[in-house]
């Protein structure tokens, strides 16, 4: 069976958009799902795991909706400032940066904040976790590439870099990650924890995305999406991807190839096979939807045509928020999280102790 893919955008129109996509066609055809006004501001981030999905705001909200469900599940208040980054590790954990400096990882069993770090003197631009989860990395406003052990929660490594990075990203196997400053994304190894190779994009970057462990898919403020073979630290290949800049790009692998998913300003998300072959060559458009709305961020979920078949006749057939709402009042079981967390502040180096020499 075809697997099925759902798609979820965020918008400066404060609204979220869900899609369900059926790739057993020769034209991929996006149905609306779910839009859902949560938001007072627009949205600035958004995350999926198998069970949730999740959007950050400038509002300092992050708004959790059971996709299994089919209901939203309340919304999590901890941040002072606009959310900047949301990140799932499996099924049990999530990590959230923001304008407050602050990184948070919450429990999805309870919905529960478990720490709270003082992650940047700034903000939290940018963050991203290591696939084995022992490991996050994170970049802010204060000129820092910050490593951290997530077993105990605690800074293992602060790096002094010479621009403030908007974005850090693990590769799949986690042997190398990337750092974005501006136009300039920076290839680093994890062995060695130095750069081995720099590459320009000719606008400033928006998103970046890891297809595999060599490609990176690189959006920036024009209509061209690059993709860059991160070993050779070159340009490999580029497309068109809309008519106006392209703000967000995510993947993810299907059968044989690359599902490259792409939204932008113009209110269209696109999705673009890949073939990646020794020699790539441009993607070919599978399908389109256009949400007329500016989008900001976006998701990809992958689900099971059994579990597709369990939650459809569960999920609310409603295109509009204002048609989704009266569903929503009926079924929604809110958790607002306002747990009283101890605050640990790792942005600054810890002194050490002078020894009493006894005189």
């Amino acid at each position: 069976m075809a697997a099925v893919l759902e798609l979820v955008a965020g918008s400066y129109e404060q609204i979220t958009f869900g899609y369900q996509v059926k790739t057993d066609e020769k034209e991929w055809t996006a149905k609306a799902e779910f839009t859902h006004h949560a938001h007072t501001a627009s949205v600035s981030a958004v995350a999926a795991s198998e069970r949730f999905v999740v959007t950050g705001s400038k509002d300092e909200t992050i708004q959790v909706y059971n996709m299994k469900k089919r209901i939203e599940h309340g919304a999590l208040l901890h941040h002072d400032g606009t959310i900047t980054c949301l990140e799932f590790y499996g099924t049990s954990h999530l990590l959230s940066g923001g304008e407050d400096g602050l990184l948070c990882v919450w429990s999805t069993k309870k919905w529960e904040c478990l720490k709270s770090i003082k992650a940047h003197k700034g903000h939290v631009t940018s963050l991203s976790i290591h696939p084995s989860g022992k490991l996050a990395l994170s970049v802010g406003t204060d000129k820092t590439l910050r490593t951290w052990n997530l077993i105990n929660g605690r800074s293992a490594f602060i790096k002094n870099i010479k621009q403030n990075a908007h974005i850090v990203r693990w590769s799949p196997d986690g042997d190398r990650y990337v750092v974005v400053m501006n136009d300039k994304v920076n290839i680093y190894e994890l062995e060695t924890a130095t750069v081995t190779g720099t590459v320009t994009n000719p606008k400033r970057i928006a998103s970046v995305n890891f297809l595999n462990n060599s490609i990176l898919a690189v959006a920036g403020d024009d209509e061209t999406v690059r993709l860059c073979d991160v070993e050779k630290a070159k340009w490999v290949c580029d497309f068109k991807a809309h008519e106006t800049r392209v703000k967000t790009v995510d993947s993810v692998n299907v059968d044989d190839y690359s599902v490259v998913v792409t939204a932008s300003n113009d209110g269209f998300i696109k999705m673009w096979k890949i073939h990646l072959k020794e020699e790539l060559e441009p993607p070919t458009l599978l399908g389109e939807v256009n949400t007329s709305a500016r989008l900001t961020c976006l998701a990809v979920r992958r689900t099971s045509p059994m579990q597709q078949e369990i939650t459809e006749e569960e999920a609310p057939q409603a295109t509009t928020s204002e048609e989704l709402l009266p569903e929503l009042l009926r079924t929604k079981r809110v958790r607002i999280a306002t747990e009283e967390v101890v605050l640990e502040d790792e942005s600054k180096p810890k002194k050490k102790k002078k020894k009493n020499s006894g005189k």
